[in-house]
């Protein structure tokens, strides 16, 4: 699912403490000649509110088992974000199909300025102190992909320094 991000670093979820976030639950709808068939869906974030985080979707009959199934996949799906003094290391932009994210860092106090499907998932992260603007389309599914994007571009100091094979002093001081 991360193959395209290249410091995506992937999570086993045996002995971390997850807790799980409900984005959302749509009711969908299956017409047949019988009549209408309801199933529902739900997406989910889990996180260790410590830079580890993942996203599922399930799907079923009733909500309980759909919300089940969700946080089951999104366990499958756990990845490592690199966080800073409770906020991230540097502005991001990420997109998925019609939504769009900016997410910008932000100084300690202010909080998370985040709305709906952004603010689940970087709370799921463990950031305190973040500003952002979500655009485009607003469904969830999208959004907390988009989101992910954006958090999985991310690189803090130590990453970039070992990439281009330089010193960390020399990242900050040119």
């Amino acid at each position: 699912m991360y193959q395209k991000y290249k410091n995506a670093q992937l999570v086993k979820p045996g002995g971390l403490e997850l807790k799980d976030r409900l984005v959302g639950v749509q009711r969908v709808t299956k017409v047949t000649k019988g009549g209408r068939a309801f199933g529902f869906s739900a997406i989910v974030v889990v996180g260790d509110e410590a830079g580890v985080v993942g996203q599922g979707l399930g799907k079923s009959k009733d909500v309980a088992t759909a919300i089940a199934k969700a946080v089951e996949d999104a366990k499958k799906n756990l990845v490592r974000i690199p966080i800073i003094k409770g906020t991230l290391p540097h502005e991001q932009k990420g997109k998925y199909g019609g939504a769009r994210v900016n997410i910008i860092p932000a100084a300690p106090g202010t909080g998370v300025i985040a709305g709906g499907a952004v603010r689940t998932v970087l709370e799921a992260v463990g950031v305190h102190d973040v500003l952002s603007k979500s655009q485009g389309s607003s469904n969830p599914h999208n959004v907390v992909k988009a989101t992910f994007d954006a958090l999985l571009q991310l690189r803090d100091a130590n990453t970039i320094a070992k990439e281009r094979g330089i010193s960390l002093e020399k990242v900050f001081n040119g």
